[in-house]
């Protein structure tokens, strides 16, 4: 521990706060919150935290920032937004930015719709949801046209129509854009529907029922007839589900499976003490404590829901469940429960939700269990012309262009191949250019022509396909299957290094964009070859489900939409898998190389050490990190440095040396 980082910790203030853990080079490892953040402080140093991650996380710290705030309140959500935009290595690293859909309607509309949306704004409209999937959603508004017959076109058209549409004439629209429904009988209809997605079911049915016999007193048959029929199709939904709780009240229940360092995630809609629906979040893969992970979901989850229930039931006490139910309560708008069941039905949800992500977490284990049901399925859902038994994926890492590497992994029959695996130092391109990082990496590969792959996976976007495309096709390498796979939306644009085939050259420029591709690259053309693309015509199969950011997207050659594989988690797995290995191998291997790069500079810059103590430093301490962590001591041990000499040394990593390692992290 270095005299600056001791200091900071002695003085580390007794306040609310966010804390930020940096190791040598100014990355951020670890941000946390804390009541008090002297003492939260004090705990990972004395050894205090039980936690499996700290001994890791503390063995590299070397800096420490700290943020004050008002209230620990303040922290939590300062804690969320910091998360999100640096995503920490040793943080939970929730990366569901799914967006799911919610029924919205303006009820200060004089003839309000409803309508699905997937990202619901604070407008003053109400929102309804999440729905666990979007054919539920869907089904929900089906439903509610079924018996509820507003209007579904929208405010320009009502506006200009002047006689009723189809939908009138066949009873699913009450016409209010000529006047067959008056303003109070139109508010009349949109109550009822605000009531059943409440979950007021019963309450609604009483009312109707009300209506209906005061309809048929008065002689008012047809109205009766039309109020009947809304109450059968009510009484017969409500029959199709399932009554878990007696209390009636909407909850969120989360239910928790882990195995070591997994942990899968399971949530329960219920609703006016009916079970609506459930999904799984995705695997998280990290040695933090439960309550962590959890806590940690919540904040994510709820910073983009709208429609938050009145109780929210996790299967353990949380340390900072007093202020997420303050913050919950917050973003609501009035009080909402945080509680974790020792006994009743409410446990018994939480056991429920615990069974579902156990179902969750064992399917994932199966799918990595059942390789050639995984290819086969990639066959199938992508159109590929070959079975993939050979697989190459490849990854670029850099800081900024510098240390800049390439990764390649290799997987034969689902299981890795580390024979096949290969490292690229990147030479020939200058500053932070992935895609023609890329180009030269698939360059160095293929040029060769050994040993070639069915299939190729490169981790990104329609950027990363048209680069791949691109290579081959100027290397004449022709039926091999080429993806990409990116976890974020992708800029819609291509780039290819400037001059690559297909691409005229831009002047003063290494890249050229393209809106749509050239012709042959990145755009295959159709199944009979047009457009002369020499890899796979991959992907022309419908797309059948529609997730929101963040969900990961399968880009196909002559294909403009992405292909998503979260209904078939055997294939979608293996795919992520294999990717998440060509990150680790190129992350493991661009670390080495900055620290041994970090090391030479470091030794340079130490006044009175030649090249013989340089290289004497290095064999005796290995890496940066032990000689930044030598005592005087432990430097007297290499040969050739003397008392005096390993006190200069320690005086020059105390001070200025270290010091000098921050610009180069920020150019």
């Amino acid at each position: 521990m270095t005299g600056d980082l001791e200091t900071k910790i002695r003085h580390a203030p007794r306040s609310p706060g966010v804390y930020l853990m940096k190791d040598g080079s100014g990355e951020i490892l670890y941000v946390g919150k804390a009541r008090d953040l002297k003492s939260r402080i004090r705990a990972y140093f004395a050894r205090t935290d039980a936690r499996a991650m700290i001994p890791f996380l503390v063995s590299r710290i070397r800096d420490m920032e700290f943020i004050l705030t008002g209230t620990e309140k303040e922290a939590l959500i300062l804690e969320n937004n910091l998360i999100k935009e640096h995503r920490p290595r040793y943080n939970v690293d929730f990366r569901d930015d799914k967006s799911y859909y919610n029924i919205r309607i303006d009820p200060s509309e004089p003839f309000p719709r409803f309508q699905l949306v997937r990202r619901p704004k604070k407008d003053g409209a109400r929102h309804f949801g999440p729905y666990p999937s979007g054919a539920a959603a869907k089904e929900t508004l089906r439903f509610l046209q079924t018996i509820l017959p507003l209007r579904i076109c929208r405010d320009r058209e009502l506006k200009a129509r002047r006689r009723p549409c189809l939908e009138y004439e066949i009873g699913r629209c009450a016409a209010p854009c000529v006047g067959r429904i008056g303003l109070s009988d139109y508010q009349h209809l949109v109550k009822d529907g605000i009531a059943f997605l409440e979950g007021r079911e019963r309450a609604l049915i009483g009312d109707l029922r009300t209506r209906m016999n005061g309809a048929a007193e008065e002689l008012r048959f047809e109205e009766a007839a039309v109020l009947r029929d809304r109450i059968v199709a009510l009484e017969e939904t409500l029959e199709k589900q399932r009554i878990v709780s007696m209390t009636g009240r909407n909850r969120d229940v989360f239910g928790l499976c882990r195995e070591e360092d997994l942990t899968q995630i399971a949530l329960l809609f219920v609703r006016s003490g009916r079970m609506i629906g459930q999904k799984t979040f995705p695997l998280i893969r990290l040695r933090a404590e439960t309550g962590e992970i959890l806590s940690s979901l919540l904040m994510r989850y709820y910073d983009g829901v709208v429609d938050i229930p009145d109780e929210v039931v996790v299967p353990m006490a949380l340390e900072d469940g007093l202020v997420l139910a303050e913050w919950l309560a917050e973003k609501k708008g009035r009080g909402v429960s945080l509680v974790s069941p020792k006994r009743g039905e409410t446990l018994a949800l939480v056991g429920i939700a615990g069974r579902n992500a156990e179902n969750a977490l064992k399917t994932a284990r199966l799918a990595a269990d059942r390789p050639e049901e995984a290819l086969r399925l990639l066959v199938e859902k992508l159109k590929l012309r070959n079975i993939p038994r050979r697989i190459e994926c490849f990854d670029i890492s850099n800081i900024g262009g510098r240390h800049a590497v390439g990764s390649l992994v290799a997987f034969t029959a689902g299981v890795p191949a580390k024979e096949g695996y290969r490292r690229f130092r990147i030479r020939t391109v200058p500053g932070a250019d992935d895609y023609a990082m890329m180009y030269e990496v698939l360059k160095r590969r293929y040029q060769k022509r050994e040993n070639l792959p069915d299939l190729v996976i490169v981790d990104g976007g329609k950027g990363q396909l048209g680069v791949a495309l691109a290579v081959l096709k100027d290397l004449g390498i022709e039926g091999m299957d080429v993806i990409g796979l990116a976890k974020e939306r992708d800029d819609p644009r291509q780039v290819v290094p400037n001059g690559a085939p297909g691409f005229p050259p831009s002047p003063g420029g290494e890249m050229h964009v393209a809106e749509d591709g050239p012709e042959g690259v990145g755009s295959s053309g159709n199944a009979e070859g047009k457009g002369g693309d020499p890899a796979s015509v991959a992907g022309r199969g419908r797309r059948t489900e529609t997730p929101g950011k963040g969900e990961d997207r399968v880009f196909l050659p002559g294909r403009k939409d992405p292909v998503y594989l979260s209904r078939w988690p055997a294939a979608l797995f293996l795919l992520q898998r294999i990717r998440d290995e060509a990150h680790r191998f190129a992350v493991t291997y661009h670390r080495k190389v900055k620290e041994k790069a970090d090391l030479q500079s470091l030794l340079d810059r130490i006044p009175g050490i030649g090249p013989a103590r340089r290289k004497a430093l290095l064999i005796f301490f290995g890496d940066v990190q032990r000689v930044r962590a030598a005592s005087v001591e432990d430097l007297q041990q290499v040969e050739g440095i003397g008392a005096e000499t390993a006190r200069r040394i320690r005086m020059f990593l105390d001070g200025s040396g270290v010091a000098t390692l921050s610009p180069e992290r920020k150019a």
